[in-house]
């Protein structure tokens, strides 16, 4: 069983990995990247921590839920200044934040 739960969870982490890698056109996309690469983490903190019978990789996680929730909220939050400023939300566009 722990074999197929750290197969699952390493997959959700690379396909989170390979997707902000991968992807140019969308900070969306991107977003929704290190949301799944920092969930794949997460499971495998529990999988780690029910396996070696210890609470710290469950606390772990939690705390790591809680960056992720906040950086989340920000990210959006700026995406959505950006949208009102620019029209759109490409990656590509996104020089334009720096100020000279």
């Amino acid at each position: 069983m722990c074999t197929e739960q750290l197969f699952s969870n390493f997959s959700l982490f690379f396909t989170g990995l390979l997707g902000v890698l991968y992807n140019r056109n969308s900070i969306l996309i991107v977003l929704m990247g290190i949301e799944m690469a920092l969930l794949g983490l997460n499971l495998n903190f529990i999988t780690f921590s029910i396996l070696y019978n210890d609470l710290f990789g469950q606390i772990f996680a939690f705390f790591i839920l809680t960056v992720a929730a906040a950086e989340s909220a920000i990210g959006l939050a700026i995406i959505i200044a950006f949208f009102k400023t620019h029209g759109n939300i490409s990656i590509s566009t996104s020089s334009s934040l720096i100020r000279n």
